[in-house]
């Protein structure tokens, strides 16, 4: 395809291909996934803003738009701009450019053999390559910092150095990593003490899931059209969503083999933790999944449920999820100031209506999927109205707290 050509294609189609041409380049299904993530916001900005030809110009303003409202760290930021930087390339009909791999900074040979045993015990404990990755540049950053401050050898560590390190640390997700390390070392004699409790402690800021009443999520169920090819298709897909907690992946690559009519139970493996999840199939989704399978999908070999309204009949991905949901919250106008209104909002708003009919936590972390035990301290957060009923009369004033409101002077 020349570039005249590509520079005609439409956003969607203008997407596949990139992800084709990367596929030919040896690009990982993983790299892909996220690329595809992404590059569908930039379709979302551009639907937002009235954009209908996709230009250069207009990655590059999405991308410092983002970063605006979007606090990131400096490898995300990296990420996203590598992503439109490919995006452009492709669009303008450039060359593929490798990009320039930057060498790691090993640190002195004494510090990189237990590095690399640290790694190995990470290993054996289940870490993910990625995980072990990102572990390792976390403690050698540390040990570097540790270095400058005058630091010889690894055994040589002490507070000192550790304490001035750890001030160091911009990205605090880092000090856990770098407490652990510190852990390891104890154990392995390595070093004279245990200086992993020195390492401060880092919590996240609370986060309340946002949420919607039962009486929203309804309403939000009401403004979809359901006479409409689009609207039958988006009933059915939303309604997982709404009424069962399904995450936007695994409604989006839902099979017809997942579907169990005759025992009224949709069986499938989530995306995000590889674990298998059995839910009912209600019987409001029975019906709308009945009707959209019968008489609206296309007769095409996929097995995949949920598919393209418009030739080529492909498989949806979640960037239709994501704005299907802002078009219905939008035709209901049920406010949305101040908090998301995305796929995953229904979640916390499903956790949110069991927790508060007095459904169990684990009861609500197996519905929802979840295979952290730790994951029911997140529905705690939901139980607001349990927490109302706690609530005690504020006590009349009295004493001189009661003569200062009504006035005297205090002698």
């Amino acid at each position: 395809m020349n570039p005249e050509e590509i520079r005609n294609l439409s956003f969607g189609n203008l997407l596949e291909e990139l992800l084709h041409y990367l596929e030919d380049k040896s690009y990982t299904q993983l790299t892909l996934v996220n690329y595809r993530r992404i590059l569908r916001k930039i379709e979302l900005f551009m639907i937002e803003h009235g954009i209908d030809a996709y230009t250069p110009e207009i990655g590059i303003q999405y991308y410092k738009t983002y970063l605006v409202e979007n606090k990131l760290c400096t490898s995300r930021q990296k990420v996203i701009f590598t992503v439109i930087r490919r995006l452009n390339d492709f669009y303008l009909g450039m060359e593929y450019r490798i990009q320039q791999k930057h060498e790691i900074n090993l640190l002195p040979s004494n510090y990189e053999h237990v590095l690399g045993m640290y790694a190995t015990e990470c290993a054996e404990a289940g870490n993910k390559d990625i995980t072990i990755k990102s572990k390792k540049q976390f403690v050698r950053n540390f040990l570097r910092e540790c270095i400058t401050f005058g630091c010889p050898d690894i055994q040589s560590l002490n507070a000192s150095y550790i304490t001035r390190a750890c001030l160091t640390i911009e990205n605090k997700d880092g000090l856990a990593v770098v407490r652990a390390f510190l852990k390891f070392l104890s154990i392995r004699g390595t070093t004279e003490s245990d200086f992993s409790t020195l390492v401060p402690r880092y919590g996240r800021p609370i986060d309340i899931p946002a949420t919607y009443s039962e009486k929203e999520i309804l309403r939000f169920e009401a403004a979809i059209n359901r006479t409409s090819d689009v609207g039958k298709r988006d009933y059915a897909m939303l309604l997982l969503a709404t009424r069962l907690g399904m995450r936007s992946g695994d409604i989006a690559k839902l099979s017809l083999d997942e579907l169990d009519f005759e025992h009224e139970e949709i069986c499938l493996i989530q995306q995000k933790n590889g674990e298998m999840l059995h839910l009912p199939m209600l019987p409001e989704v029975s019906k709308a999944l009945t009707d959209y399978i019968n008489n609206v999908r296309p007769k095409v070999a996929s097995k995949t449920v949920f598919l393209r309204h418009r030739a080529p009949y492909q498989g949806i991905t979640t960037s239709v999820l994501r704005f299907a949901t802002s078009k219905y919250f939008g035709l209901a106008s049920i406010d949305m100031s101040g908090k998301k209104h995305g796929p995953h909002t229904f979640r916390s708003s499903l956790a949110s209506s069991m927790v508060n009919d007095n459904v169990p936590y684990e009861a609500v972390r197996t519905i929802l999927g979840h295979s952290d035990p730790d994951a029911i301290k997140h529905y705690a957060k939901l139980n607001i109205e349990k927490l109302r009923e706690c609530a005690i009369e504020v006590p009349e004033p009295a004493g001189s707290f009661k003569k200062f409101l009504d006035g005297c002077k205090q002698s």
